[in-house]
């Protein structure tokens, strides 16, 4: 499928790069507890992890109103912020591989489910904000698995699909992949279990984030 002729490669944040699966679910929890809602499970929490935080709350609470989704989603990123306070933890290698791949002269980007502001501190943090190449939020563009994110970051490099490859955990990385004809590489230690996304026929699926150099 990949002609790993590769020259940008796409990175989703939560899960993938940065190990914060569980700090979302527990703030999705508590948003949760705000409102008098039934709390998810942390699965089921760490499950919509990837989407836009309206798309994210209108699939954990269905019948919620638009007021109510806005009211939640308020809550939830009033706590996030208060949990995220310092730099970002990330998975192991992320960083150093990261910083090799821009050596090698890869242009790198993210495209993720954060807001704008959130990813912008969580970059700021963690002084990133020099690693990367270009960036595309939910709150900017369209929430996965919509191809927009990578259909405008292909256009702002003057780049084919398969010169491209989407690094993500979750079913909505791989679908937004496939959505765009993308090559793409899944990693089954973020929010959703390899298994969902071998479905999507990755070029891998990788268990640890410095395996990505065997792939490129």
């Amino acid at each position: 499928m990949a002609s790993r002729n590769y020259k940008l490669l796409i990175f989703d944040w939560d899960g993938t790069l940065s190990d914060s699966v569980s700090r979302i679910a527990t703030c999705i929890q508590l948003a949760a507890t705000d409102h008098q809602l039934p709390v998810p499970s942390f699965d089921q929490a760490a499950n919509i992890i990837g989407l836009g935080l309206s798309e994210a709350v209108n699939q954990l609470f269905p019948t919620a109103d638009k007021q109510l989704v806005a009211e939640v989603s308020r809550s939830y990123s009033a706590h996030y912020r208060l949990k995220d306070s310092g730099p970002s933890d990330f998975f192991p290698h992320v960083l150093s591989v990261l910083e090799q791949l821009k050596s090698n002269n890869y242009l790198l980007a993210v495209a993720t489910g954060k807001s704008r502001a959130g990813l912008d501190r969580a970059l700021a943090a963690s002084e990133l904000e020099n690693l990367f190449h270009s960036s595309r939020c939910a709150d900017e563009t369209a929430s996965k698995p919509n191809p927009l994110m990578l259909e405008e970051l292909l256009e702002q490099f003057k780049l084919n699909p398969d010169q491209a490859l989407m690094v993500g955990d979750t079913e909505y990385d791989m679908a937004m992949a496939v959505n765009m004809g993308m090559p793409r590489l899944a990693v089954s230690y973020g929010a959703h279990e390899a298994s969902r996304l071998l479905q999507y026929q990755p070029v891998a699926c990788m268990g640890c984030f410095s395996e990505i150099i065997n792939h490129l």
